[in-house]
């Protein structure tokens, strides 16, 4: 991908063409959990931030990542995620994978909360 994509449009358009349906559906799932949330890009990657941060995505050659599951969302979510690949803060979404809809967005409302509540 180039080196200074302004904006996600860009980023899902310069992405490998295998990854931009789950990009776009990581998108679509992130903005409907978070509709107040700005759009940006951090860390040369899609960035969501709302109070605080909230999530981040990318593609890589092998798997697309959603980031941000806290130590705390890993418990809360200890059930979802074992049927996952998960790395660290990193949700791993293979070439075969589909984009786990529901949790992601139970994640990403629970990320708002936390940050209203750390905000106060």
């Amino acid at each position: 991908m180039k080196k200074n994509i302004k904006d996600v449009s860009s980023y899902i358009a310069e992405a490998p063409a295998w990854t931009r349906s789950i990009l776009k559906e990581l998108r679509r799932t992130i903005k409907a959990a978070a509709p107040k949330a700005k759009e940006s890009i951090s860390y040369k990657m899609p960035y969501y931030n709302q109070n605080g941060r909230l999530a981040y995505f990318a593609a890589f050659k092998n798997h697309c990542s959603f980031f941000w599951i806290s130590a705390a969302d890993k418990k809360i979510f200890t059930k979802e995620l074992a049927k996952l690949n998960v790395v660290g803060s990193t949700l791993q979404i293979l070439r075969s994978g589909k984009v786990p809809v529901k949790l992601i967005t139970k994640i990403v409302r629970l990320r708002i909360k936390d940050n209203v509540l750390k905000s106060k």
